[in-house]
């Protein structure tokens, strides 16, 4: 497998794009926008027409984010002096096509990139895709390296998290009613695929609740299992049926594991279960992964 220059660039294009590097200047004058009207501040026009120098607060927060995958919440001050985290902005302020930050973005590559080099055989599949990027992502690193065997399957409800209903996920309520952010319908996924000129027959959607989805799925091997479905339910719902799919050599990669609690039970209970050694690699302060051996 040659990796030549236009590959790299391409690669790398697609990237900045998915996490909204390249018009990064147009979201912190969004941000800006919104941090204003939540705290009945003036708005200056003129900081708007160089944001990066009259914001450089704001560019390093969205930069920091965009770099580590993590979530920007506004803070409002309040009449007492005191100031409360505006998490509701969240649903207005999650503007990128995904949010797991570079550093996942270039493990995830060295992932694919490994096991193509390595010809370990099987499909990639992520259980909980969000807007897609992930999943676009590993799609545009197959056609960059004009790789048509392989498959890339997005799993997800498309109607988001599922509320909690096992004992382990008590308390964790992250659903559609709490965050509507993570509910993105199937036809706006599939738009965003069109767009960046990656929908085809390599891309598979399996729609539903990982319990009802992901058992009779017609996936035969996998090479990348990557988790992101945040409850201890969709994290077990989705290893438990996938895990023997995934070729010796393979990546598991759990998105949720230092973010989400009952995610980290989940896969310590799955490992301990079956007996699992492989050492969990630490990608970023959320994200792990571990190669089956």
């Amino acid at each position: 497998m040659m990796k030549s220059e236009l590959t790299s660039k391409y690669i790398e294009l697609l990237k900045a794009s998915l996490l909204n590097e390249l018009y990064i200047e147009n979201e912190a004058r969004i941000l800006h926008t919104f941090i204003n009207r939540l705290n009945g501040e003036f708005v200056n026009f003129n900081d708007y027409f160089n944001i990066g120098l009259s914001k450089p607060e704001v560019m390093g927060l969205l930069r920091d984010a965009k770099l580590n995958g993590d979530t920007i919440t506004l803070l409002q001050k309040m009449a007492d002096g005191t100031t409360r985290e505006a998490h509701e902005l969240r649903n207005l302020t999650e503007l990128s096509h995904t949010m797991i930050g570079k550093k996942r973005l270039d493990h995830l590559q060295h992932c694919v990139e490994t096991v193509l080099i390595e010809n370990i055989p099987g499909d990639f599949i992520e259980t909980g895709i969000w807007r897609g990027g992930a999943c676009i992502f590993m799609r545009g690193i197959l056609f960059a390296y004009g790789i048509t065997d392989r498959t890339v399957w997005a799993a997800d409800s498309f109607e988001g998290v599922p509320p909690p209903t096992w004992p382990e996920d008590a308390g964790f309520d992250i659903s559609r009613d709490v965050l509507p952010v993570l509910a993105v319908p199937l036809e706006d996924v599939q738009q965003l695929f069109r767009r960046y000129g990656l929908l085809d027959d390599k891309v598979q959607f399996l729609k539903g609740w990982f319990r009802d989805s992901l058992p009779g799925a017609p996936i035969e091997k996998l090479s990348i299992l990557r988790l992101d479905g945040d409850l201890y339910e969709s994290t077990m719902t989705a290893l438990v049926p996938l895990f023997d799919k995934v070729s010796r050599g393979g990546f598991v990669i759990v998105d949720d594991y230092g973010s989400c609690p009952p995610c980290k039970r989940a896969v310590d209970d799955f490992r301990a279960q079956r007996g699992i050694m492989d050492v969990l690699q630490v990608i970023d302060g959320q994200s792990v992964c571990w190669r089956k051996s």
